[in-house]
């Protein structure tokens, strides 16, 4: 892996106080997203890292910010940090906290990416009123509004370019992983939403399975099976999500595919997790295998090497005279 800070240097961010201020993004990312931080660590390009840092930084504090208090309180935060953000961005104000610095700098490397801030804004008033689904329906809205706008501040750093006629499919390829994620995020995270009585399941399954949120948050032994039925059903989805993004990777450069496909295997760890634990996610969450992720990392960092050393061809196929990857 790239030390840090050539990493800021090979982005051309030279300034000391703003390399401490993307440091600080970093370190914010590593202790949330670890999987997520380590793949984009050692598969992206190292230009990209600060960039990727930044962006998903601003998603995580924009997450906590509206994810607590009631509506009113998590609307009027909103609305705050909308404003503190469009100064900085919008009118090139002073920044005064380091995510906003980063992202205020990162968007003027990335100018691309300012459309997809806007769009994440615009959707988190979506998260800022959640109180939970009661359809299907409502589920679909909340990825199209708020879930695949956050992926998106990261995506549009390596999204094809404009013109090419993958753009439709790399939005839609976005979609289908957001969607899986999702899901398998709400499962994982069932025990600790019930507890604040909101759950990311829509009502409407729940009744399908003769279950109440009362039964969740109690902890009710007597639940147990159809929970996990209602587990089954829900990982058969996101299975179904999953598998329509595997193109996704052919859509981007080169170098950009082995971190979407590490991505995309990091969350089939995730969803054969979840659907492990089964009804055992009423009391515990569930992660991807630490040994099967770091396989997954470290097949996809010798892919990734041998692609800039030109080892391999950009189709996947060994060069002639190349030596195969080893394991």
């Amino acid at each position: 892996m790239i030390r840090w800070s050539a990493a800021l240097a090979k982005a051309g961010i030279t300034d000391p106080r703003l390399r401490r201020t993307y440091d600080a993004q970093r370190r914010l990312v590593r202790r949330f997203a670890l999987h997520e931080y380590v793949a984009a660590r050692l598969l992206l390009p190292a230009h990209l890292h600060p960039a990727v840092a930044a962006a998903v930084a601003y998603m995580h504090v924009t997450d906590e910010l509206i994810d607590t208090g009631d509506v009113s309180s998590r609307q009027a935060a909103l609305a705050s940090w909308d404003a503190e953000t469009m100064a900085a961005l919008e009118r090139g104000g002073a920044a005064e906290r380091g995510t906003l610095q980063a992202l205020q700098d990162t968007v003027r490397r990335h100018p691309q990416m300012a459309a997809r801030v806007r769009a994440f804004l615009d959707g988190a008033q979506v998260e800022a009123t959640w109180t939970g689904f009661a359809t299907e329906a409502d589920f679909q809205r909340y990825v199209d509004h708020y879930s695949l706008p956050a992926l998106m501040l990261t995506a549009s750093l390596i999204a094809p370019a404009p013109g090419g006629g993958a753009e439709e499919p790399f939005i839609r390829g976005c979609r289908a992983l957001i969607e899986g994620w999702q899901r398998c995020d709400f499962l994982a995270d069932l025990a600790d939403d019930a507890g604040k009585g909101r759950i990311g399941i829509p009502q409407e399954e729940l009744v399908r399975h003769e279950l109440k949120l009362e039964d969740l948050q109690s902890k009710a032994v007597t639940c147990v099976p159809a929970l996990g039925r209602l587990v089954r059903a829900q990982t058969e989805l996101a299975e179904a999500a999953l598998a329509e993004c595997q193109r996704l990777p052919t859509l981007v450069a080169p170098e950009h595919r082995p971190f979407l496909d590490a991505l995309i295997a990091v969350q089939e760890l995730r969803l054969d997790a979840v659907r492990r634990a089964g009804a055992g996610l009423l009391r515990r969450g569930a992660g991807p295998a630490r040994l099967a992720s770091l396989r997954v990392l470290t097949r996809q960092h010798r892919r990734a090497r041998q692609l800039r050393r030109g080892l391999i061809r950009f189709d996947g196929h060994q060069r002639s005279g190349a030596s195969a990857p080893e394991g």
